[in-house]
Parts: structure tokens; sequence; C-alpha cells
């Protein structure tokens, strides 16, 4: 009896547990790229709370499955098939009898590496499709008003060091778009410091293909690690900015008030920078886009070019690169719209700025002669001074569905002034007095350039086949005008003056260039594997240069020419180029292979004789590739390229100055042209999952009847003569870098290493020189990111160097060197926050320079955020907390060692106020809770 009350007990429980269990799931489990059914998969129904297992099946034959019996509650699916991604989605269960119906679940290959697989709900926020990885910015938190550089630092496989470099997957990234599109130039900083990251709904991380790849749909295996940054929608309308300004007892301030505004398909910018820190403006250090340089002579398309830069006298490039003391003062506007149904778009940018450095520098060489050797000890003060603004649009039109047209154009006025002191003074290698000098330059300079491009691409009726044509052409026209003062003394062994040299002169150069240059190309594909890219190119340059150089009549009247350094030649040049390159793509391989030759006539005049110096040439670039993608991150590529150098106008008949007396430069018409082949391997591999990624490159080059300077040094005077000519020896080159890191218990870490070398040739009165340096250091980094907790990152490694000359083997210049970075954020209760950052370099004593060099700098920030919006912040900062910060470079070229010392910025605190404020779709974001 018992017994049978038992068991109608148990029954009924059965039947009640029954009762409450009444969910099910079902789905079918598939692989849609292959068209199959992945009979006797894993599925599996785990607690969302611990990950437990609930309930288990597999699936049938055609896929399906079935699971029932699921009480109320959250869940988590779990579907897995041998070499496949596994599939996992949250889901829950809140009234009984409730059925969750999956559908048709794909999963992917694991030999694809993930190549279309999207991971839902709470678990991950990355979805990856083809090359593309995409972050969804929600699922990571960031400090109020943080910038986008902060959520970059969150995302796996993204890395950003202390200067806003960005590497992700091993690779740099070279480029960041926001909604496709360049933000105020292609500086990738004005990104990632500026727009907030609150703005941001996506992150798009992928491998973008050259302009022509893209138009043509051929693969030529170029592409650049590049950032999308997708703005929410509400961001797309509203503005956003910043005001900051910071000063000190000291005589360092800073200021920068930035304005951005967003409506539709327009958006407008407006920024301005001031400051004596350093801080040289948003993007200013890419001085290259606003000018040609410092000017001289140079190779395009396997030609000749002369451009201004005050050739006779020291020209200021507007870079500051840490020596003296700068004022900074920039300011820029922009603006870009889509209209038409996005037919037609247009980019416009206005840039001004100035800049100024005051500063001295020490410089220790070390001249190698063979059997003996010369050293010198140079000061130089200098103060110079740049202004200069640029102006660029671009216009681009659909003309049709097949059809593209492109416009830019650009213009830059600079103004710069110089102002340069030296005084050196030379020794023998018994210690005795060589020579001294004493001279000072100033310079003035006015250039204006201006650069215009047409780009028209059309694609034909059959698939791969297309047509393009671009038109460039440049103007440049540069004048200077200045004094060269300067005093030679040359001492005899016993001390005493044996000569002097004197020149007090007033220069004036006007150099004018001009190009027009053609490109067609035309692209056929041969089959479906196999495709061709034909290229022919016209290029047409006249420039003109006239350097005068006028000694006194009377004091301060400088009307009489000196031949010797003046000079006016003229430049003609046409040029043809031709190649076709082949491209073959199958399945994961692709090869590229194939040439280009450009046939120069170049005639050059020199208009105060009438001499003419005409030169004919074909040069080479032959080029090969081959890659293979094991998957979407991960790949093999290894590549051929060939080109042929000819030796520039300055080398061929060079333009006589003398604003370096004891250093003479002579040409040599005889010059044959140089042949450099450079092969490089690459392998790189990126692990989604566990963040893992590995990259290892190699090259090696060499040049044949390499270009090699002819140095004749007078050692009873120390001046010293230089003629380039032709060796029949190879100069040659090599390199190897890796890089590997993953996240290991919650930090990245990193570890790093390379090996360089070359050895190369010059003729030091008359013997030759072989000059063998090598390079080899390792390295590891690390960083790691708490949110609302604290960050930290660090680098350090050591290194060795080693510098030989064939012509002093009992003296070198090896030695070690250790480097390192460390940075800290900790966020505070009080919304306080404190930062600092560190660096440290020691370099050990060599046989030539007998002394250590070591230094830590060290820059602290104490911040409060005030408002609702935590938007107000307040800090104190202090610069090279242990005033270290002391300039130093040691350089090393073919038989000349050099050592410089300089003024920089040392120790200051600053305290200064920064207001960010926005609207966006009408409201501003709210903060989030503490």
């Amino acid at each position: 009896m018992k017994v049978t009350l038992a068991a109608v007990l148990l029954s009924l429980c059965s039947l009640w547990a029954k009762a409450q269990n009444t969910n099910s799931i079902n789905g079918a489990v598939a692989d849609t790229a292959s068209f199959i059914k992945l009979y006797n998969s894993s599925v599996s129904v785990l607690n969302a709370k611990d990950s437990t297992l609930v309930k288990f099946t597999r699936a049938g034959a055609n896929g399906a499955f079935t699971i029932g019996g699921l009480p109320k509650g959250k869940f988590i699916l779990l579907v897995t098939y041998p070499k496949y991604t596994d599939y996992v989605e949250n889901f829950s269960f809140d009234a009984d009898g409730s059925t969750h119906d999956f559908g048709s679940i794909n999963l992917f290959l694991k030999a694809k590496l993930l190549a279309d697989i999207m991971i839902k709900g709470n678990v991950t926020a990355i979805k990856i499709k083809g090359d593309t990885t995409e972050y969804n910015a929600k699922a990571y938190s960031i400090q109020p008003n943080s910038k986008v550089e902060d959520l970059l630092k969150q995302l796996p496989g993204i890395q950003v060091d202390k200067d806003g470099k960005i590497t992700a997957q091993g690779q740099t990234v070279s480029k960041v778009l926001v909604d496709g599109e360049e933000f105020f130039g292609d500086d990738p900083t004005l990104v990632t410091k500026n727009l907030r990251g609150d703005m941001v709904d996506k992150v798009q991380l992928y491998d973008k293909k050259s302009d022509q790849a893209t138009f043509t749909g051929i693969d030529d295996g170029v592409k650049n690690k590049t950032i999308n940054i997708k703005l929410k929608e509400n961001a797309k309308n509203g503005y956003f900015g910043k005001l900051d300004g910071g000063s000190t007892a000291d005589p360092y301030y800073q200021g920068q008030a930035m304005f951005n505004a967003f409506k539709a398909k327009q958006k407008a910018s407006a920024y301005g920078t001031i400051g004596n820190t350093g801080k040289t403006g948003l993007g200013w250090e890419d001085a290259n886009k606003y000018s040609s340089g410092s000017g001289g002579v140079e190779m395009v398309d396997g030609g000749f070019m002369i451009s201004g830069g005050g050739d006779d006298l020291e020209s200021f490039g507007g870079r500051y690169n840490g020596e003296g003391l700068p004022l900074a003062r920039t300011g820029g506007v922009h603006y870009d719209s889509k209209w038409n149904n996005d037919k037609e778009t247009i980019n416009t940018n206005y840039k001004i700025g100035s800049l100024g450095v005051e500063g001295y520098k020490d410089i220790l060489n070390q001249n190698s002669l063979g059997g003996t050797f010369i050293t010198s000890n140079s000061n130089q003060q200098f103060d110079n001074y740049m202004f200069r603004h640029k102006l660029d649009a671009a216009y681009t039109i659909k003309l049709d569905t097949t059809s593209n047209l492109k416009i830019t154009m650009d213009g830059t006025l600079k103004n710069s002034e110089t102002k340069t002191h030296y005084n050196a003074e030379s020794f023998r290698d018994d210690i005795t007095k060589l020579n001294t000098n004493d001279r000072n330059l100033t310079n003035d300079s006015k250039q204006k350039t201006a650069n215009f491009t047409a780009f028209y691409t059309k694609k034909l009726k059959k698939t791969g086949r297309t047509l393009s044509v671009n038109l460039a052409q440049n103007f440049n026209d540069n004048s200077t005008d200045g004094y060269l003062k300067s005093t030679t003394d040359i001492y005899n062994s016993g001390g005493s003056v044996s000569s002097t040299q004197t020149i007090d002169q007033y220069k004036v150069t006007d150099i004018v260039s001009s190009s027009t240059n053609t490109t067609i190309t035309y692209t056929e594909p041969l089959s479906k594997l196999l495709s061709i890219v034909f290229n022919y190119s016209l290029g047409i340059s006249n420039s003109s240069a006239d350097r005068k150089s006028f000694n006194q009549s009377a004091p301060g009247k400088y009307d009489v020419l000196d031949n010797i350094y003046s000079n006016d030649f003229t430049l003609s040049q046409l040029s043809n180029q031709g190649g076709a390159i082949f491209n073959y793509k199958k399945d994961k391989t692709l090869v590229n292979f194939g040439t280009r030759a450009t046939a120069v006539d170049f005639n050059q005049k020199d208009e105060y004789t009438g001499k003419k110096y005409d030169r004919s040439f074909l040069n080479w670039y032959p080029q090969a590739s081959y890659q293979y993608k094991f998957s979407a991150q991960k790949s093999v590529r290894l590549a051929y390229n060939g080109n042929t150098t000819q030796p520039n106008l300055d080398q061929v008949q060079p333009v006589r100055v003398n604003n370096d007396p004891l250093n003479i430069t002579l040409g040599n018409p005889d010059l044959k042209p140089s042949f450099r082949n450079n092969i490089n391997l690459s392998y790189n591999t990126y692990k989604v999952l566990s963040s893992q990624s590995f990259y290892i490159s190699g090259s090696y080059g060499f040049t044949m009847n390499p270009i090699v300077n002819n140095r004749t040094t007078n050692t009873n005077t120390g001046e010293s003569t230089t003629q380039a000519v032709n060796l029949d020896k190879d100069s040659r080159n090599y390199s190897v870098y890796s890089y590997i890191d993953r996240k290991f218990k919650g930090i990245n870490v990193g570890l790093n290493g390379s090996v360089n070398g070359n050895t190369s040739f010059n003729y030091v009165n008359g013997d030759l020189n072989e000059l063998r340096s090598n390079s080899y250091s390792i390295g590891i980094n690390f960083n790691k990111y708490v949110t609302k907790k604290y960050d930290f990152y660090g680098s350090i490694g050591p290194a060795y160097n080693t510098q030989e000359s064939s012509l002093q083997k009992d003296r070198n210049n090896n030695g070690r060197s250790v480097n390192g970075y460390s940075g800290m954020n900790i966020y505070l209760p009080g919304k306080l926050q404190f930062n600092y950052e560190l660096n440290y370099e020691w370099r050990a004593k060599t046989q030539s320079f007998n002394e250590d060099f070591s230094r830590v700098l060290m820059n602290t920030t104490l911040s409060k955020k005030f408002l609702k919006q935590e938007n107000l912040k307040f800090s104190v900062s202090g610069n090279d907390i242990f005033n270290q910060n002391r300039g130093f470079s040691r350089n090393n070229s073919i038989g000349l060692l050099s050592q410089t010392s300089y003024n920089t910025i040392k120790r200051y605190f600053l305290f200064s106020l920064a207001w960010d404020f926005s609207k966006m779709g009408g409201a501003a974001p709210a903060a989030p809770k503490n």
C-alpha cells in the first residue's frame, strides 16, 4: 500500500513538473555557402547565469532540431559542429507554453576564419564580414566627453600608443575616415583626438584597396589598414566643439578652439591654436602637405625637376622637430557636402599658420680620413620664422552609371625668414688647431605653388574593361634673397694663422618651374582569372633657375656680380612612359607582374655661357608579387621591385655655392645611372577570438653601379671637395621585423624584434672606404584599459648598434642603448583624474664618443571635471618633472660621425581650463550615471 501510494505521488509530481516546463525551441543548422545541412550538430541550452547545461540534443538528417520541456528563465543557445565556428545566441522565456523558433542557423567554416559571422546578444560586440571587422560602440563604456582615441583603446585587436599612432591586427593604420570620407585632411589624429567617443555608432576596420583597384576591380595587392568611424544618426545633425586654454608663471602658454557642425550631408569645421609648449597645431606636423619642402633638385617620373627653396642659403621647412623653442599659431576651416542624390560632392579646406623657432645647438663631428681623422666643434644659433596659408578643393561628379570625373586644385603662399650664426673650429688628430670659421646667414624667401588635377574614369560594357585619364599640372615660383658673411682662418701645425678667407655677399635667387603630365590607363580582362593593365603617360616640364651673388663696391652697396657663384640655367624635359602589368587571381592566390619604362630627353642650357647639357636615358621599373590569403586575416606576400636611378642634376652639373667655404661640391657629367633591386617577404595572421596577432617581414636590397661620394680633404687646411662617382661594387641592405601580441589575463602583451643592416661605400682621399652598420633590438609592450577605473601602457627594450669602417678597423662606434616609455590614467572619486607619461632613454659611450647619455622625461596631469555632463575640466600639468630634457642625437654617415646637443623645452607647470560643448539631434547626450 505504501509502495503504491509513493508511486502515485511520484507520478503526480512528474506530471506537475512537465506542466511547468512547457516551453520549447526549434530550428535548423546548415552551411548556406556550401548548400549543405549539418547533420548531427551539437545543440545545447545553457543557463545564462552560470552557463550550466539545461538540455542537449543533436540535429537530424535535415539539420533540424527541437528541444522541449524548458522552464521560464534566461538561456544561451550553443550550436557546434567540427571545423565550424560556434553559434551563440541569448534567449529567454517569460511565460509557460512558449516556442522560440531560431529559423535557419548558418555556421561558417573555421578555415575562413569567421569570414561572415554575427555573434548575437551580450556575448560579444564584433561582427566580421569578409575583410571588415565591425565593432559596436554601444558595447563599450567610456568616460564622459572622452575622444574616439579612448574608444579605440578598448577594441580587441587595436592598440593606440602614446603619440596617437594606431596599430590594428599587427599593422599600422594609415587612414581614419568618418562615414567613409576624410575629416579635415588625412591626419588620423584629427579624428581620434577631437571627435567625441559617444558620437560613434560603429567602428569598421578593413584593408582599403588602392583607388585604381577599387575602380577597375583588379586587385593589385596594394592595401592600407583603414578605420572608418560611423557616426550615430543624431550625431550627424548638430554641433560640437572645444575651448581649451592654459598658462603658467613661466613663459609658457597654449590655447585651442575647435567647432564642428553637421547637418545631413553637410559638414563645416573651424579650428585655431596658439602656443609655445611644442604643440604645433592640429596636424601641422605634416608640413609636406603645404609646400614642396626645403627645395633642391629631385627625381620626377625618372626625370629631373628644379624646385625652390633658396639653394644658396639655409632654408626653414616650417617644421618643429624638438630643437629650440617654438611659437606656433595655426587655424583652418573645412566644408564638404553632397547633393543631387549624392552624384556631386565637394570638399574644401583653408589652412593658415605661422611657426617661429629660436634656439642653439652644438655639434661634434669626427671626419675619418683613413689613417687619420679631423674633429670639429660647431656652435649654431638660429632664429627661424615661417608664415603660410593654403586653399584646396576637390569636386567629384558621377556623370552617369559608368563614368566619374574628379577635379582637385590647391594653392599655397609661403614666406620664411631665417637668421643663423655659426662658429666652428677643427682639430687634427694630434689635437692641434686646424681651422676656424665664423659666418652669418640670413634669408628671406617667398614661394607660390599651385596644383591642378582632373581624373576621368569610365567602365566599359565588358566587365573589368575600364579606361581612365588623369591630367596633372603643377606650378612653383620661389624667390629668395639674403646675405652671407663668413671668415675662415687656417692654422699651421705651430698654431699660427697661415691664411684667412673672407666672404661678404648679397644673394638673389629666382626659381620657376611648371609641368604637365597626362596618363591614360586601360584594363582588359583576358579571362576570368587573368587581366592586364596598360598605361601610357606623356610629361612636359620647363624650369629656370637664376642665381646671382654680389660683392660690395662700397660699404653696404652690393652691386659687383660674382661670376663664379652666379648662374642662370633653363631646363626643358620631355618624358614618355609606357607599361603593362598582368594580374592573375584565383581563389586565394594573387599574382602581379610586369614592367614600366620611361624614356626621358632633357635639355639644360647655361644662359651665361650658352653651353648646353643634353641627356637622354631609359628607366626600367620591373615588378612582380605573389600573395596567398589563407583566410581574411592570414596571408603571405613575396614581392620584387626594380628601378633605375639617374644621377640628380646637382651631381651632374652642380650649382656652385659657398655658404660653407670648407666644403665644396664638384659635378660629374660622366655619371651613369644605378639600378636598385629590392625583395620583400611578409607574413601576418590575426586570430579574432583570442585577439592574437603575429607579423613578420624581411627585405633585402642591393644597388648595382651605385653612385657614391668621392671626398678629398686637405689635411693641412681641412677643406673638403666632394664629387659623385660610380662604383663597380654593389651596396646592400637588409631588414627583418617581427611582432606578436595577444591578451594575457586581461592585459594585451606584445613582443617585437628587429635586425637591420647595410653596407655602403665612399672614397676618402683616394681610398675606398666600406662602412658596415647593423642594429639589433627587442622590446616588450603592454596595455590594459578598465573602464572608469584605470588604464596603463608601457614598452621597454634594449638595442645594440655596430658601425665599422674599413679604413679605421681599430676604431668603431659600437654601442648599446635602452629605450622605454609608460603611462597611466587613474580615475579617482570626486571626478578627479590623474595621469602620467614617462620616457626613458640611455645610450652607452662608444670609442668615438666617450660619454654615456641618459634621461628620464616625465609629464603629469591632475584634473577635475565639473558640471552635470562633466564637460568642464580644470587641470594642473607638469612637463619634464625631473628637469632632464636635454636635446641629444647621434648620427653616422659614411666616414662622418656626429653628436648634436641642442636646447629644447624643459620643466614647466601649466594651469588650464577646457570646455567641451555639443548639441546633437536637438539635444545634448545625457551624462552617464556614476
